[in-house]
């Protein structure tokens, strides 16, 4: 049976949610097991915001009944990227402000020459959670579009 009342914006959120919850964990982990400043550990991120992302456009046709336009789908990744990237940001900056020395930048700081405060790792989570989920769901919907989609053409 399908949800006519999920949309895009509505199923991003929700996932987007659940992956902010699965990067602060994975970020409590690495802060706790002492590899948070190992900035190749940083990876991982992108792993988890593509599962969330693909999760999330997967969700999205499932309850379309596989009839999922192309940029709803698209779309729907986006806004995934963008709310788990805040939600992750939010609690750097929250962490940061409680206990200062929890996050420890020092490793950014040797590698941007400057003292990366908490608003600027902020933005920096920000860009390079939107960006990187825009990729992500560009690519996913390489395999999540529908199979009656087809490119436009006559526009060259």
């Amino acid at each position: 049976m399908s949800d006519t009342r999920i949309t895009p914006e509505t199923n991003g959120v929700r996932f987007g949610l659940m992956t902010a919850g699965a990067l602060i964990l994975y970020t409590l982990i690495a802060v706790f097991a002492g590899f948070f400043d190992n900035l190749a550990a940083g990876s991982l991120n992108l792993i988890i915001l593509a599962i969330g992302i693909s999760m999330a456009i997967a969700n999205f046709k499932r309850v379309k009944e596989d009839r999922m336009p192309y940029l709803a789908g698209f779309g729907t990744g986006i806004v995934t990227a963008i709310v788990a990237s805040l939600g992750l940001g939010f609690f750097f900056i929250a962490v940061s402000a409680i206990k200062p020395d929890t996050l420890n930048l020092s490793h950014a700081r040797d590698l941007f020459g400057y003292d990366l405060s908490a608003l600027m790792a902020f933005l920096a989570i920000i860009l390079m959670g939107s960006l990187g989920g825009t990729i992500i769901s560009l690519v996913a919907m390489q395999y999540f579009k529908s199979p009656d989609h087809k490119p436009i053409e006559g526009i060259e």
